[in-house]
């Protein structure tokens, strides 16, 4: 079966006002293997932080969602943290190139952007 589906298949697992906490969980579940992509309803132009010009949700195929979630309530101790970071190595490389990163912010590998099969594409 493949993860590629229409955004509005997709299940929200996770809802914050900042882009930075909504990339480190979607970055966590693509760890888990779980395909995530934000999505934000952030005014960036006023840099809003409440209300519903803040929106920013984490979101996943519903197939995944029980998953995603589970996942997400699991804590992990400051021991475990202490240790992970200090066995991080600050000059590794990136894990993916620019290329493959924009792709995983933007959730193309994973959500169908073709133009349903009845639709023919604008002519200029």
């Amino acid at each position: 079966m493949s993860d590629t589906s229409r955004h509005e298949d997709w299940v929200e697992v996770f809802r914050t006002s900042t882009d930075y906490e909504a990339d480190i969980v979607r970055d966590r579940l693509d760890d888990a293997g779980i395909p995530a992509v934000v999505f934000t309803q952030r005014d960036h132009v006023f840099n809003l932080n409440v209300g519903n010009l803040a929106l920013v949700s984490v979101r996943v195929p519903a197939r995944y969602a029980e998953a995603a979630r589970r996942l997400l309530a699991e804590t992990v101790d400051d021991e475990t943290l202490r240790l992970a970071a200090e066995a991080a190595d600050p000059g590794a490389p990136p894990a993916h190139d620019p290329e493959t990163e924009a792709r995983l912010d933007s959730g193309a590998d994973h959500l169908g952007l073709d133009l349903p099969d009845d639709e023919e594409p604008p002519t200029d």
